[in-house]
C-alpha cells in the first residue's frame, strides 16, 4: 500500500509553494517505497524493479519475498502491524523535518571493505 501511496506525492508536491516543503515531500516519497525496495534487495532481487512492478499492479498485490511471487499479500498472510508501519512513516517524516529545519545533517561515512587476504605463496589446497 505504501508503494501505491507514493504515486500521490507528486500531486501534493505540486501544490506546495515552499522549496523546503517540496524537498520534504520528495523525502517522504522515497521513504514510502524504501521498505519494499529493501525487502526485495534482501531477497537478492533488484529493488527498483520490484517497486515498479508493484506500482503497475492492483493495490492488494505486492512482492512476497518468501515465495518470490507477486500476489495478494493479505490473502498470503503477509501483513504489517499498523503501529509498525505508522511509526516508520512518522520517523521518516521526523527526519525530513529535522533536515529541513536544521539545514544540515551529520551521517557516518561508510568504511570501505577490506580486501580479502590472499593465501601465502607456495601453499596448495
Amino acid at each position: 500500500a505504501l508503494v501505491h501511496l507514493s504515486d500521490f506525492v507528486p500531486a501534493i508536491k505540486d501544490k506546495l509553494e515552499d522549496a523546503d516543503e517540496r524537498l520534504g515531500a520528495d523525502i517522504v516519497q522515497k521513504a514510502l517505497v524504501a521498505p519494499a525496495s529493501l525487502i526485495a534487495q534482501n531477497a537478492g532481487i533488484e529493488g527498483e524493479v520490484v517497486v515498479e512492478k508493484i506500482k503497475n499492479s492492483e493495490w492488494e498485490v505486492g512482492y512476497n519475498a518468501m515465495t518470490d511471487k507477486y500476489e495478494n499479500l493479505v490473502e498470503a498472510g503477509v501483513i504489517d502491524p499498523a503501529k509498525v508501519t505508522r511509526c516508520a512513516l512518522q520517523n521518516a517524516a521526523s527526519v525530513a523535518g529535522m533536515v529541513l529545519t536544521t539545514q544540515a545533517i551529520v551521517v557516518e561515512k561508510p568504511k570501505p571493505k577490506a580486501p580479502v587476504a590472499a593465501p601465502p605463496q607456495g601453499l596448495t589446497v
